[in-house]
């Protein structure tokens, strides 16, 4: 009986022991080579100073400084639906992960049978019962394949984990974009109020002009059209201004706190507070920053890993099947002396025609890898275009917004001058009113130019990965 004890241990011993030892058929992985040049065109001036943060370590508290700002985006990171199927999905493949860890260890089962049949060479019924642990066609990974499997469950994970940590990236930066638009959106209404107001006076003056035979009809019909004309402005950025609100409500998760729609009223960019500069770096260094390009590695490391579970295909599986217990040919018999016992089935199955399946799956693995590795390079090629559209934008749009502001000037300087002249009957009620709508489509540019400046300084802290969790992805336990 005492070496019937200790033979169940030992040959758990040696299937560890052969587990341990198993092999692995994945290939070593080689992180490719980034598909861009070595630094970003223009970039030279934003990378000279090593002293200031790098954009994807500055957390989105400090680098938008808006307090209402801070406050929609921390709704939006608490409420967004987007964000939240993102967390579910991280859930999701952590189970997987699980499931596929799961499937290196044996699975052990209480198991109780009862049989009734005729004896072997007699007519007599015998009864047969058993209570015992078992366990069910345990695969020995000795060749990798369940090990392969269970790291492109891995891969897989952390891939999930980057995703949500790219989708709050893309949530901080459209919250930021959404909240800029809404602000230039009441000062284009302001504007355009101000400008009706000023056009309807207008309108007053030159029918009174009209009644005392100084002005002609079509001076007085002119204005009326320009009236018109703003009025219809104006009803067309609310309309806009409603639509944008309805956006940024759909990224909140939930309608606009009051006391932050209480505040637009009357709100300008002008009063946003402004955003640190950022350095661009070197595009090498987007590889760790930018959590879509690292959810790209992750699934390549998960191709990688399939070629591995396709390759194990091709050897033979071992599997063990054991049950330890108690037998008795009576129901009372169970739990006696003499009774315990263990039974053990190793088996092997080598493939040898499967019709072609296992090399298809090989081939399929493979390719599969090319189609990682290229979506991962164009992660890559995309993040390089979005951070050299930002730099673009960032060498030109300051010098765009400051003569922007300079033309409205001198525009507003003509009309003065215009208005003196037509008084003064030097020039005619055309010149006037040409000026007024040069002036008007001068404001209103300058708003659309700093909206442009403001939002492009968001584009380059989401590009250069800025608004991730500061945690990085991590193997479940």
């Amino acid at each position: 009986m005492t070496k019937h004890r200790r033979t169940p241990l030992a040959l758990a011993a040696a299937a560890a022991a052969a587990l341990l030892a198993g092999c692995s058929f994945i290939p070593t992985y080689e992180r490719p080579q980034p598909p861009v040049p070595p630094t970003y065109a223009g970039a030279a001036a934003t990378t000279d100073g090593a002293a200031v943060q790098p954009g994807a370590t500055v957390p989105w508290q400090n680098y938008f400084a808006e307090p209402r700002l801070q406050q929609l985006i921390g709704i939006a990171l608490a409420n967004n639906r987007d964000l939240r199927v993102a967390m579910l999905n991280i859930e999701q493949a952590r189970a997987t992960y699980q499931v596929r860890r799961a499937d290196l260890y044996p699975g052990v089962g209480l198991a109780a049978n009862a049989s009734r049949a005729p004896a072997t060479g007699t007519g007599n019924l015998t009864n047969s019962f058993s209570v015992g642990l078992a366990v069910s066609a345990w695969e020995i990974d000795f060749f990798g394949r369940i090990g392969s499997l269970k790291e492109q469950a891995l891969a897989q994970y952390l891939a999930t984990e980057e995703g949500r940590n790219a989708a709050q990236v893309s949530l901080v930066a459209a919250v930021a974009n959404g909240w800029l638009t809404l602000l230039a959106d009441e000062e284009l209404m302001d504007l355009s109020r101000q400008t009706l107001a000023s056009r309807e006076e207008s309108v007053r003056l030159t029918k009174m002009r009209l009644d005392a035979g100084v002005a002609s009809e079509l001076d007085f019909r002119q204005a009326e059209s320009l009236t018109q004309a703003a009025r219809a402005t104006l009803a067309q950025q609310q309309r806009q201004r409603a639509l944008d609100e309805n956006a940024l409500v759909l990224l909140l998760g939930q309608a606009l706190p009051q006391d932050v729609r209480a505040s637009l009223a009357g709100g300008k960019l002008a009063d946003a507070p402004a955003m640190a500069p950022l350095p661009a770096g070197v595009p090498s260094e987007l590889l760790t920053r930018r959590p879509d390009i690292r959810q790209a590695e992750q699934q390549l490391i998960g191709a990688n890993a399939n070629i591995g579970a396709a390759r194990a295909a091709f050897f033979p599986r071992i599997s063990l099947t054991a049950q330890a217990g108690t037998a008795s040919g009576e129901l009372s018999g169970l739990f006696k002396n003499g009774s315990w016992g263990f039974t053990i089935a190793p088996s092997l199955l080598l493939p040898i025609f499967d019709a072609g399946r296992n090399q298809a799956n090989l081939d399929s693995a493979r390719v599969g890898r090319e189609i990682a590795v290229a979506q991962y390079e164009k992660a890559i090629q995309t993040a390089f275009r979005e951070v050299s559209d930002a730099l673009a934008g960032q060498a030109t749009l300051g010098e765009q917004a400051q003569a922007q502001q300079q033309q409205a000037q001198a525009e507003a300087a003509r009309l003065q001058l215009a208005d003196l002249r037509y008084r003064n009957g030097v020039a005619s009620y055309l010149d006037l009113l040409d000026a007024q709508r040069s002036l008007f489509t001068a404001q209103q540019a300058v708003v659309q130019v700093r909206l442009a400046q403001l939002q492009n300084q968001v584009s380059l802290y989401k590009a250069l990965g800025g608004g991730a969790p500061e945690t990085s992805a991590q193997a479940p336990s």
